[in-house]
């Protein structure tokens, strides 16, 4: 499958779509990657992140948190409009808290990561996505996917430092993981 992004196509994409596809396991809807913070675990990565948003909200927070798996923690983060009330930077932290998460997922299942990582043999990973061009891409008329693409970004830039030895896996520990600023959990 081909992406286009600034008007260059990269062909024979790893895409991710569905969880039980190829490369499914890059997606923030596995529930297969329960992930370890501040003594609680988050059934996904979409719960951990749709959290985020709301730092000053604590009952809805919590409320994600008990979600049974990623999809209801992503439909208890959009309810009753709650997206209005994210916290006010958070089209400008959303990227930073997003590759927290991921780092976060890699480093708490890195041998499974880096294997699907390394299946992707150094391709353009894309999340396809039927609505979403911020996160995911696109598919077109054309048979060519068109988005930001910033799941997928963050993926191969992980990727990258990773294969590539810029950061070794060997140092990528759980428990180095630093938090960002931008991360707050109230609960």
């Amino acid at each position: 499958m081909q992406w286009e992004f600034e008007g260059v196509v990269l062909e024979n994409c790893a895409v991710v779509f569905r969880t039980a596809e190829p490369f499914g396991e890059l997606s923030n809807m596995h529930n297969g990657f329960p992930l370890r913070v501040g003594g609680r675990v988050w059934k996904s990565s979409e719960a951990l992140y749709q959290a985020c948003r709301y730092p000053h909200r604590p009952d809805w927070q919590l409320e994600i948190w008990k979600a049974p798996h990623a999809m209801r923690a992503k439909m208890a983060a959009k309810k009753e409009g709650r997206r209005h009330h994210s916290r006010p930077d958070w089209d400008v932290v959303r990227v930073s808290v997003m590759r927290w998460c991921l780092r976060l997922k890699f480093r708490q299942h890195r041998d499974r990561l880096l294997e699907v990582l390394a299946r992707s043999e150094g391709r353009a990973i894309v999340e396809r996505s039927r609505r979403d061009r911020f996160w995911g891409a696109v598919l077109e008329a054309d048979g060519v996917l068109r988005g930001e693409n910033w799941l997928g970004r963050l993926w191969m830039e992980l990727r990258d430092e990773v294969l590539e030895g810029v950061q070794p896996a060997a140092h990528l520990e759980a428990s180095s993981v630093p938090r960002p600023e931008a991360v707050e959990l109230a609960i």
